[in-house]
């Protein structure tokens, strides 16, 4: 499943995206003003923002200008009842991939979110790992033969990684930037951890350490 960060000051409205958004199998998390935004962001990795603009204490423009220039590339899409071209370019500059006008077509955000998901290598197929296992993307959890495994979170998120990046090499900031939010205490032990325990998921041979870098994943 995947996790949505939701700046919205109107309680109303924002509950009605939490309904849709839900429903179509995303997990929301709503922000009503800027500072709490950044503190769920801190709290939990999201793989797409939607913020509105015009939010009480940091509005929308400048809280992605801070988490850009923090090094935080997460998809975004602004909520905007804007029309003029100033506002819209300074979101763009900002770091925001796509914006929607006010008042909110739900079949068009829905549309606007997978499309940018896909642009950022997020999966919404069921991927088929080996013979036995699948990985569902939209749930993130992993079955043999049917069966989920209920597997921790974290080894799900470091799957997802090495599905996003099958082929290529998936760095030791990668992964930290995945499993672990901006303030958390992580360790060289805890990432060799889940890389041993993806290898006996998937087979020590699928797996490759390119030494003084990172990882790749090959199956």
């Amino acid at each position: 499943m995947f996790n949505i960060l939701l700046l919205e000051d109107d309680e109303l409205f924002a509950s009605t995206l939490e309904d849709f958004l839900s429903e179509e199998s995303f997990c929301v998390d709503i922000a009503y003003d800027g500072e709490q935004c950044l503190d769920l962001n801190y709290e939990k990795n999201y793989d797409l923002y939607i913020f509105d603009i015009n939010v009480p204490k940091i509005n929308g423009l400048d809280l992605l200008k801070q988490l850009r220039t923090a090094g935080d590339e997460t998809p975004s899409i602004f909520l905007t009842s804007y029309k003029d071209k100033d506002t819209l370019h300074e979101g763009f500059l900002n770091g925001c991939d796509d914006y929607i006008k006010k008042p909110v077509d739900l079949d068009e955000l829905i549309l606007r979110i997978k499309a940018l998901l896909k642009r950022n290598k997020k999966q919404f197929e069921i991927v088929t790992l080996n013979d036995k296992l699948t990985f569902n993307p939209d749930t993130k959890r992993v079955f043999e033969d049917n069966i989920d495994l209920n597997l921790p979170v974290k080894l799900t998120e470091l799957l997802e990684l090495f599905i996003e990046n099958r082929g290529l090499i998936v760095t030791k900031e990668m992964i930290i930037s995945k499993l672990w939010s901006t303030d958390a205490h992580y360790s060289e032990g805890s990432i060799r951890v889940y890389i041993n325990q993806l290898k006996k998921l998937l087979g020590k041979e699928c797996i490759s350490n390119i030494k003084g870098i990172g990882y790749k994943i090959e199956f």
